[in-house]
């Protein structure tokens, strides 16, 4: 069923799933990143998750650019 749907998408088909996955792939780093990390105010990890859930590709991105400046910084 699957290898049909891709056939019938065209030669570009496989070129959107591997963008796709690719996103999937940013998107959960992005989400793991935020649950793993401490801001320094403590309502920024919230606000992350509201901007990467509903921003989609754009909230990604922005905290992949902006998203260091708010986390707490701890060296070992």
């Amino acid at each position: 069923m699957t290898l049909n749907f891709i056939q019938n998408i065209g030669g570009g088909g496989i070129l959107f799933l591997l963008i796709g996955f690719a996103y999937t792939i940013l998107w959960v780093y992005c989400l793991v990143d935020i649950l793993r990390s401490e801001f320094k105010d403590p309502n920024m990890k919230i606000i992350w998750i509201v901007i990467i859930l509903f921003a989609q590709v754009i909230g990604a991105i922005v905290y992949l650019a902006m998203g260091k400046s708010t986390k707490i910084t701890t060296y070992s």
